[in-house]
């Protein structure tokens, strides 16, 4: 179909950022690249910009570079390291939110006018795909006043929910990035016990879900030998997508979307960005419905394995915040542990070394109390396993008593004594 009306430069589509919009971009490998990368080109021209993005990539000066802390505020629902070395400017704030109620209710009721991302370039019937993440993309685009996609031929075509018609697209930019890629980094032997002491908790035909980093990569690797598992997850991982094509996930057994392995975006190699290009087992679909606990439950078995920073002898888990100074986000993770436990025979795993290096010193990340200020991304009412190299702590219907001793026992045996110490004066135990 003949789009070639709608093209427009980079520097066109600047000149149509008005001051005081609201601007939202795609997910990680969704977002606007060239748009984001050259927005502080405007700065002198525009006041009161405001961008909400989530999983930003790109190291972009609108937010990173100090001069521009004035024109451009930033807010985000999930931190990356671009965002953590801008922080120190100012201009850079946090959106607490769980990832199935992204763009609804009052996040985009009243202001938000501009969707900028990128998408595949139409087919014969006009219709672009949204290829990497339908988390909250297509609800925006909808919604906005103004919809400019970067059309890049790179982006893999998925099925889903992820189709838009050119006619509903304000202006297109012809683009040729390369995808940016998650590297799939080898776990290391902590990863390798925890991954070991999960798989054992997994049966075949179990429905699964993973989340990001080492840990995740090494269950995904334990797995190897299990058969007949389905994935409802809300991020698709390189991990998963060799599971699928050693014939490990199948999805044959799943109560609902059988046959298919459903998520609400993908980042990881471009093995995995290769796989997904028009792969029709594959579906990326709204992350309103994919993340919502109900949903998550609608499959049996269906098993939750997400990471933490720090966890307390209650089991309260900040995921997201070191102190009060955000880190990464809530993301999916009280959507998928919560989900996991409504699920018939569902189980959730929270997963972490026992112990960190900070500035040269060895800590115990089971605490007897979290950092003052820390975020609690998932709470003790909502935790099920917990998970170290020394072993698993189950905690579901267990009293603080007992959550004492049986995280104690998972913790670094350097720290125990000190920990049931602190216990006793707190007064959990006596």
């Amino acid at each position: 179909m003949d789009y070639r009306h709608k093209l427009i430069s980079v520097e066109e589509a600047l000149s149509k950022i008005k001051s005081g919009d609201v601007i939202v971009t795609g997910l990680a490998a969704s977002e606007a690249k060239l748009i984001l990368e050259s927005l502080h080109t405007i700065s002198d021209k525009v006041d009161d910009i405001t961008v909400t993005t989530c999983l930003p990539m790109a190291h972009a000066d609108y937010f990173q570079d100090p001069q521009h802390k004035d024109t451009f505020q930033m807010n985000g629902w999930f931190y990356t390291s671009p965002m953590r070395k801008g922080q120190k400017n100012g201009n850079i704030s946090y959106i607490p939110n769980h990832l199935h109620l992204a763009a609804v209710k009052r996040l985009f009721e009243e202001d938000v006018n501009v969707y900028v991302g990128n998408a595949t370039p139409p087919d014969k019937h006009g219709f672009v795909s949204l290829s990497l993440s339908n988390v909250y993309e297509k609800r925006v685009i909808e919604k906005a006043d103004l919809v400019i996609l970067e059309i890049n031929p790179n982006l893999p075509r998925t099925f889903g929910e992820m189709a838009v018609h050119v006619d509903d697209i304000d202006y297109m930019i012809e683009a040729d990035y390369e995808i940016p890629v998650l590297p799939d980094a080898p776990p290391n032997e902590k990863d390798i016990r925890i991954g070991d002491f999960i798989a054992d908790f997994i049966e075949d035909g179990d429905c699964i879900q993973l989340g990001i980093g080492g840990i995740p990569n090494a269950v995904a690797a334990a797995l190897i030998h299990k058969k007949d598992l389905g994935i409802h997850t809300e991020m698709l991982t390189t991990g998963l997508m060799k599971l699928m094509k050693a014939g490990v996930c199948n999805g044959k057994n799943k109560n609902i979307n059988r046959g298919k392995a459903v998520c609400t975006f993908a980042l990881g190699t471009k093995e995995l960005y290769d796989f997904l290009d028009d792969n029709p087992s594959i579906e990326i679909r709204d992350g309103h419905v994919v993340n919502d606990p109900y949903e998550i439950g609608l499959n049996d078995n269906q098993v939750s394995i997400n990471t933490t920073i720090e966890i307390d002898l209650t089991g309260q888990c900040c995921s997201e915040s070191i102190g009060t100074v955000q880190y990464s986000g809530t993301g999916g993770q009280a959507d998928t542990a919560i989900g996991a436990q409504r699920s018939k025979n569902g189980r959730s795993f929270i997963a972490l070394y026992s112990t960190a290096l900070v500035k040269g010193q060895v800590i115990s990340k089971i605490v007897p109390l979290l950092k003052p200020g820390a975020a609690v991304t998932l709470s003790r009412n909502d935790v099920d396993y917990v998970v170290t190299e020394y072993g698993v702590a189950s905690l579901r219907g267990t009293s603080i008593k007992e959550r004492v001793k049986r995280l104690i026992k998972i913790a670094h045996p350097d720290f125990r004594d000190m920990l049931y110490e602190q216990a006793r004066e707190i007064g959990y135990i006596r």
